[in-house]
């Protein structure tokens, strides 16, 4: 009784905070990492150049884009991330951080102006899709949740899909994701899935590169590599210049009196791979198809060094690194950095071709990944799940692989030659160059504005 009295006044004083309008205002949540969150923010910067004040919430671990921090109609709001919980089993753990994550991320909605709409990511959804669909009956907000993947198939992952955890979490994204408003997907696959399965009609919005995902020009390419030969060894020349005045790196060449900026000859090729470091991507692939590519220099085919970058931060990072200490490459190179938002772009448009090692959970998403590397016309190899085919068309704007032998076979098809303006490799980036896809901006004013009408 007393409980529910408390509950009962905490309604009625924030019923009084209610504001009469929230005319033009958006809250944008994530129940993760805001700076992780690329499509998020996306959805922020695309709401604030259409006038819309927006409240883009969740953990503020990493720095978000300065586009992001910029912005004059963008408010980010923090949600304190719950950690160290130890006590008990760890069913007793779970249950106590999603009522807590409940109890917080609702007090946090509550105390915001209020929002015509709640735009939502899922996953995860367990618990913020209940607890922004009662905010919405609390403000008379119409709450759009943005599937990315299924929460439930993540979940599965560590736990095994009949795992009770996981039941559970199936049960309520199916429940709790019929009470939206507006539903948002990132594929036709899951577009149609989440309608045959579930009951939800969906729009598919396509993730777009933004517009700064392009080709770096080489001036620029040189800066960064200059910067980033501060911190990691790859990066930094391997031979003396003929001319000493001559800034280098391992894959430009300033001239100290004209500043014209040159590539190296023999210059390594740059291989650059993304990840979260989590259960749905294995490494140990990649790191196999290196082996098999060192092997191949060994054995005479004229092949260059490689750098290769993997970029980001997640649970599995030490683990992988712990693996890659064991390697001994002559002619490979490998480093694991954490780039500023603003660097992760000009290092794409650098690259000479990406990898792609996610495998959805779910076999209903895309990687993200990929999108950006397109934008910066940047050729992939992604390894094969249901339905990539969306994305990447084998053998036009990149290849697809289904092991780490099938890799190997294709960096040295690739790499065969290299830097040679001829073969697949400067194949695929004419026709991604070609293709001048659709952007973020306009992708999102053809499908999401008009699903919030004019504004207010």
């Amino acid at each position: 009784a007393v409980t529910s009295a408390v509950a009962a006044l905490l309604f009625l004083l924030l019923w009084r905070r209610r504001r009469a309008g929230g005319a033009g205002r958006v809250c944008v949540a994530v129940l993760g990492d805001v700076g992780r969150s690329p499509r998020m923010q996306y959805h922020a910067l695309a709401l604030a150049r259409h006038g819309r004040e927006v409240s883009l919430l969740g953990y503020l671990q990493n720095r978000p884009h300065p586009d992001v921090l910029h912005s004059e109609n963008i408010r980010l709001v923090p949600v304190a991330e719950l950690r160290g919980l130890r006590v008990g089993p760890k069913l007793f753990q779970y249950v106590i951080k999603v009522l807590v994550q409940s109890v917080q991320l609702l007090y946090t909605l509550l105390r915001l102006d209020q929002p015509s709409y709640i735009l939502l990511q899922n996953p995860p959804g367990l618990p913020s899709i209940a607890v922004a669909w009662l905010a919405g009956l609390f403000w008379g907000s119409k709450l759009i949740i943005d599937w990315h993947n299924y929460g439930y198939t993540i979940m599965s992952l560590s736990h095994g899909r009949n795992h009770p955890l996981v039941q559970v979490a199936k049960w309520y994204e199916k429940l709790f994701g019929r009470l939206s408003d507006y539903n948002l997907c990132v594929t036709d696959a899951m577009r149609e899935d989440l309608w045959v399965n579930c009951n939800i009609k969906a729009v598919t919005l396509y993730d777009k590169p933004a517009s700064y995902f392009k080709e770096t020009p080489l001036d620029l390419q040189h800066d960064l590599y200059m910067k980033l030969a501060k911190d990691y060894e790859p990066f930094r020349p391997r031979t003396e210049s003929v001319n000493p005045s001559a800034e280098r790196s391992a894959f430009t060449e300033r001239a100290g009196k004209s500043g014209n900026v040159v590539r190296t000859r023999g210059r390594p090729a740059l291989l650059i791979s993304s990840t979260s470091w989590t259960e749905d991507e294995d490494f140990s692939v990649l790191l196999k198809a290196l082996e098999d590519y060192e092997r191949f220099i060994n054995e005479g085919a004229k092949l260059p060094a490689l750098v290769c970058v993997i970029t980001g931060k997640g649970p599995l990072k030490d683990y992988y690194n712990g693996l890659i200490k064991k390697l001994h490459f002559m002619h490979i190179q490998i480093c694991t950095p954490w780039l500023e938002a603003e660097d992760y772009p000009l290092l794409l448009g650098s690259a000479d071709l990406g990898v792609c090692l996610h495998k959805s959970s779910s076999g209903l998403d895309l990687p993200m990944k990929v999108v950006d590397m397109f934008g910066c016309c940047l050729p992939v190899c992604a390894i094969y799940f249901e339905c990539l085919h969306e994305l990447v068309k084998h053998n036009e704007n990149g290849l697809i692989f289904r092991d780490s032998k099938e890799l190997a076979e294709q960096l040295k098809m690739l790499f065969l030659e290299f830097p040679t303006l001829e073969g697949k490799l400067q194949s695929f980036r004419q026709n991604l160059r070609a293709s001048r896809q659709l952007r973020w901006e306009e992708s999102w004013d053809q499908i999401v504005l008009p699903l919030l009408g004019h504004k207010e």
